[in-house]
């Protein structure tokens, strides 16, 4: 009978709680943003950004070069390893107007790793640029790849969703991936305000980047060089890396008052066995990397918790909600340790024979979730009324301010191209 009462009072404080975060006003996280506080160009050397610390309150400086210094030894330090792809794609019709196809995520295949080796034809979901100028027909436009000519042609299937369906075919035996490296531009952010050039193309990309499929970087990354990695390395953190692929949506701004009103994108995410193994070593505590490593990683969570109420969901079904970590529904199981929680996702995959778990996420992390993995937090300076500040914000226990005025006062250099910041709640 008592357990009855301590369930419903705790199912009903965290119906409370979830009502209460989704009352968020966006426009309480506003903050003064001069355009010449953002980063247009990165530093010279990467490693040599600034970076601020904020230990349980304080807040200090330093350079990015010593991170490893303020990091533990023998902790878990966690990346995410996904490349951004040329994913603006550009056309001329017969009549001089000029239409960008911007990729947003693979359709037929719509798996990354066979999108990018396919030939021929694929489909992908798409933004297009200037649509009212292309109300049908084929776009055509030629391009050459290893010394051969070759045709590329864009038809529009129609509308899914927000997106546009558009399917690509092609001459040639060459892949998907040698097209987009010839013809697509890289998608710098568009607060930038300029045009894309050929340095971003090394800039714009982690020095541990390897698999295609973000249109946007995981910024956080930026900073890493060999020389820090080596650091890391000397002082016995072990590195993990995931699979977040950025989309689109991540520049998407908040346009509700409340952020009830705001759906979140999908984002696709492969984590290996290995990761999942180094997880409940460390006794499911990690060092996040980018606010893209802490949406995988704290989906692991939600994802384990269904793997126990459902031993047989599918990958699909793994899929985590926007709002499901404030279910009432997964109170009673906060009892389980996260160790306990991630082996079952482990075992999970161990009866389908899956050495990388494949699925998605559309968590939103704002003040009132409570992290369950992530420990520590590396993460550039973010946009007024986003739902990344949203997320700095709930881990480090509503104090933002306190971190973005001392950048703000201390001429540290904002949004991707910025400086960085290591939060240690």
């Amino acid at each position: 009978m008592l357990c009855l009462i301590f369930c419903n009072f705790a199912t009903l404080f965290a119906l409370m709680e979830t009502k209460e975060t989704k009352h968020i006003r966006i426009s309480d996280y506003n903050y003064p943003l001069p355009d010449e506080r953002i980063a247009k160009y990165p530093v010279a050397e990467r490693d040599h950004s600034k970076l601020l610390i904020y230990n349980k309150g304080e807040v200090g400086e330093d350079m990015f070069y010593n991170l490893p210094q303020h990091l533990p030894a023998n902790s878990l330090m966690v990346f995410n390893n996904t490349k951004v792809i040329q994913a603006r794609l550009h056309f001329r019709k017969d009549t001089g107007a000029l239409i960008e196809i911007f990729l947003l995520e693979p359709a037929e295949p719509a798996d990354y790793e066979q999108m990018f080796q396919t030939r021929k034809k694929c489909s992908w979901l798409c933004l297009v640029g200037n649509l009212k100028k292309w109300k049908e027909g084929a776009l055509e436009r030629e391009f050459t790849v290893d010394s051969l000519q070759l045709t590329v042609r864009a038809t529009r299937r129609g509308e899914h969703g927000t997106s546009q369906w558009i399917d690509f075919e092609w001459d040639g035996d060459v892949s998907f991936a040698d097209i987009i490296d010839v013809m697509g531009e890289l998608p710098i952010p568009p607060y930038l305000n300029r045009e894309t050039q050929e340095s971003d193309k090394t800039t714009y990309q982690t020095v541990y980047s390897k698999i295609k499929g973000s249109v946007a970087a995981p910024t956080a990354g930026l900073h890493f060089t060999e020389r820090v990695l080596a650091d890391i390395d000397a002082r016995g953190i072990e590195r993990e890396e995931l699979t977040l692929h950025v989309g689109a949506g991540t520049f998407r701004p908040v346009k509700s008052e409340e952020i009830e009103g705001h759906e979140m994108h999908t984002e696709y995410i492969a984590v290996r066995r290995h990761t999942l193994e180094r997880l409940i070593a460390y006794d499911g505590q990690a060092i996040a990397v980018g606010t893209t490593s802490v949406r995988t990683l704290e989906s692991l969570y939600y994802m384990g918790l269904k793997v126990l109420e459902n031993p047989d969901a599918t990958e699909e079904e793994l899929h985590v909600n926007q709002w499901e970590p404030y279910d009432g529904r997964w109170k009673k199981e906060e009892v389980r340790s996260k160790r306990e929680v991630l082996q079952a996702l482990l075992d999970w995959m161990d009866r389908r024979e899956l050495s990388v778990l494949h699925s998605s996420t559309q968590i939103i992390i704002a003040p009132g979730y409570d992290y369950k993995i992530v420990k520590m937090l590396i993460t550039n300076f973010h946009q007024p009324q986003s739902t990344l500040l949203l997320l700095v914000s709930a881990f480090v226990k509503g104090d933002w301010h306190r971190i973005y005025d001392y950048a703000l006062a201390h001429d540290f250099r904002f949004l991707s191209y910025g400086d960085s910041s290591l939060l240690i709640p």
